[in-house]
């Protein structure tokens, strides 16, 4: 370790004033001339322990250590749960909603964050919920929690809630089941109605559900 620098600094003394001008000499001389005495300056030792600065730094306190990596947590994912029947083959608009969410992801080159669930295993975690569904049911789950909000308004009839989970496959994971839907005999809306399966694109990856 290198000792501590100390700096000193003396006080000059006070520069001594001119000699008085000497009379001038007598008429016809040239007045005499005498060299300038050179001034002196005195600066006694003064110390300023103030001003010591170490100028040793152990290795150990060279530089910051990077913060640790935060370790990943469990997501929060939201979502609408009905029975079956009512969220894929009577709501009105559910289909054209979704439809227009898939088009503008594609435009705007987004990663989907939503996705219907056919039988949802993550249900068991909500008995409050489950004892009030018909069966098989399906799910609108997403990792937006303000455009679940919004489709609750749209769709009425529906439950929500959220839950966590650590991976999007825990998330997502399904019941097998076979779903049918009897074609009504007189259909009288003015639009078409929506074909068996349009909902597939929907689902998660490897995953489908339903036969007509």
């Amino acid at each position: 370790m290198v000792a501590p620098a100390t700096l000193s600094l003396r006080p000059c003394a006070a520069v001594a004033p001119p000699r008085a001008a000497r009379p001038t000499a007598l008429a016809g001389f040239a007045p005499a001339t005498r060299p300038r005495p050179a001034l002196a300056v005195s600066c006694p030792p003064r110390h300023f322990s103030s001003l010591r600065r170490a100028v040793a730094v152990d290795s150990d306190q060279q530089g910051s250590a990077e913060p640790p990596e935060q370790e990943k947590g469990p997501k929060t994912y939201y979502f609408l749960v009905a029975n079956a029947k009512f969220m894929l083959d009577e709501e009105e608009h559910f289909q054209e909603q979704l439809a227009e969410k898939l088009r503008n992801y594609a435009e705007r080159d987004k990663d989907l964050d939503f996705w219907l669930v056919v039988e949802p295993k993550f249900l068991d975690r909500f008995p409050n919920i489950t004892k009030r569904l018909k069966r098989p049911a399906a799910a609108l789950v997403s990792t937006d929690g303000n455009w679940i909000t919004f489709m609750k308004l749209r769709l009425d009839r529906v439950l929500a809630d959220q839950f966590d989970a650590e991976s999007v496959e825990e998330a997502l994971a399904s019941n097998p089941v076979e779903l049918k839907f009897e074609k009504p005999e007189k259909w009288t809306a003015p639009y078409p109605k929506y074909e068996f399966g349009w909902w597939e694109p929907f689902l998660p990856p490897k995953a489908s559900n339903g036969t007509a």
